[in-house]
């Protein structure tokens, strides 16, 4: 009896092998991030060993994706600082038309001193018989001049005010100046960029002289895709189920992540005998690519036929796949939100044109998007 229990104890073990870890959720977390790194590393080694010319145009397509990063936040500073100098021009002429009806007033008040006379107290104390009335007529004066006294001294501190920020305002225009330099150079950067990317896609497309070494390399890139798929199965069998709504419920509801238009469906023929296992949206360069739904990203990286593509784990087995981005926001590990942009759209990969390409898996069953995402990209 003891040797049976130790034999149901040890296969036990074998087949559940998250128990005893499922105690410390971070813990599993952890190890599972640490499993698919290691997975993403050792398939981009496999396609450089395997493919000289892939990972040529993945390299081009990554600088692509940077130099596009860079200049998009150079963008983001220019339109901050120009905003900046509208917001202290607004604020100069607010305090130069304070100025202004300070200066007026003051004039209005000497204007009246003057009139009185310059011993205006004098002649006062002379003209008056009621000391009553003499004592409120000398308050009166006193009124006056701490008024004229605090007029002086608001129109000083306006007036410093204005020189500090015209002061701003130059020093804010010399930045916007430096950033537009900056953006110019960025945005060469990004041509020379897409040169290289140009280059290695044509030696790739060399190496393609036929209709059979078309379709030979079309299964060669699914087959890496179904392979990454299964590992990755695998890696998440051991992570802790996320919180929230299950996915299996929100077929038919989920949103679109990008507006544009299906060029290609679900099933579909490719040649070879391989039909398509997602769709391809067409849309707008840079459009951003939302998550449909909560769940953690389990892939960023570059992969042959879909370039840089990024992977969703939504829990329960279900994952979404999108792929031809240009620039990924996000990384192995890091949660992410409903309606949270996550990438931007672009043409690596070797497309022509801007295009996502978007599945949803069930394990390593593709599933047909369009009875997930209500109606048609918009």
């Amino acid at each position: 009896m003891r040797a049976l229990l130790l034999v149901l104890t040890a296969a036990l073990a074998v087949a559940v092998p998250s128990l005893a870890a499922s105690k410390d959720p971070e813990a599993d977390l952890r190890h599972v991030q640490r499993q698919i790194e290691q997975l993403q590393k050792s398939l981009r080694e496999d396609v450089a060993k395997r493919d000289r010319l892939s990972a040529a145009l993945r390299e081009a397509e990554e600088r692509v994706g940077e130099a596009r990063g860079r200049l998009d936040d150079v963008r983001q500073r220019v339109r901050a600082t120009d905003r900046r100098i509208r917001e202290l021009g607004a604020e100069r002429e607010k305090e130069e038309a304070r100025l202004a009806a300070e200066r007026d007033a003051l004039a209005a008040e000497l204007k009246a001193a003057y009139v009185t006379g310059r011993e205006e107290h004098l002649k006062l104390l002379l003209s008056q018989k009621d000391p009553a009335e003499l004592g409120r007529m000398l308050v009166y004066y006193s009124y006056f001049g701490r008024s004229r006294a605090g007029r002086i001294a608001a129109i000083e501190s306006t007036v410093e005010r204005i020189e500090a920020l015209a002061a701003d305002e130059a020093a804010e225009r010399e930045r916007l100046a430096a950033l537009e330099t900056e953006r110019a150079q960025e945005l060469a950067a990004l041509e020379n960029a897409r040169a290289d990317r140009e280059k290695a896609l044509a030696d790739l497309n060399a190496t393609i002289r036929s209709r059979e070494d078309s379709i030979k390399r079309l299964k060669q890139e699914a087959a890496t895709l179904e392979k990454l798929i299964e590992d990755l199965r695998r890696a998440l069998q051991q992570a802790p189920a996320p919180e929230g709504k299950p996915f299996a419920r929100l077929r038919g509801q989920l949103p679109w992540p990008v507006p544009g238009r299906i060029v290609a469906r679900f099933g579909q023929p490719r040649g070879g005998g391989l039909k398509w296992n997602g769709v391809l949206v067409a849309t707008e360069r840079g459009a951003g690519v939302r998550a449909p739904y909560a769940g953690r990203v389990v892939y960023a990286d570059w992969l042959p036929g879909l370039g840089l593509l990024l992977i969703i784990d939504h829990g329960g087995g279900y994952m979404t796949l999108y792929g031809h981005n240009e620039q990924l926001y996000r990384q192995v590990g890091d949660p992410v939100a409903a309606g949270e942009v996550v990438a931007t759209v672009g043409d690596s990969g070797g497309q022509s044109r801007p295009e996502l390409y978007l599945e949803v898996r069930k394990g390593t069953a593709a599933e047909d998007p369009r009875r997930w995402f209500r109606g048609a990209p918009r």
